[in-house]
């Protein structure tokens, strides 16, 4: 992520995700970013001058409730786009605010 962008990893992250933000371990504070922490997942956002986000290479988050998280982030006015069927799984992908791409994922 990008120095200084802590707020809206978080308002990300953690508001619309639905992941905790947990602390860092002190030695690595004054190194800027976010860690979060789901059901079977952790995050760590790292801060990196001269940012480029992740826009091929993802991670993808296996949840539950994928119809009412993708309303949240439409509400919220984050883009979502669909890719062909994978099967088993209905699926979408997402962009955090850094453009940083992500898959969210639901087996049928």
């Amino acid at each position: 992520m990008p120095p200084g962008r802590e707020g809206e990893a978080v308002a990300f992250y953690e508001g619309l995700l639905g992941l905790e933000r947990v602390r860092k371990p002190e030695h690595l504070t004054t190194r800027g970013g976010c860690w979060f922490r789901g059901s079977g997942v952790e995050v760590h956002l790292g801060v990196e001058e001269g940012f480029r986000p992740a826009r091929k290479a993802h991670p993808a988050f296996l949840t539950s409730g994928l119809a009412g998280l993708r309303g949240r982030l439409e509400a919220s006015g984050v883009p979502v786009s669909s890719d062909a069927e994978l099967k088993g799984f209905e699926r979408f992908y997402v962009a955090d605010p850094f453009g940083n791409r992500i898959e969210l994922v639901e087996a049928r």
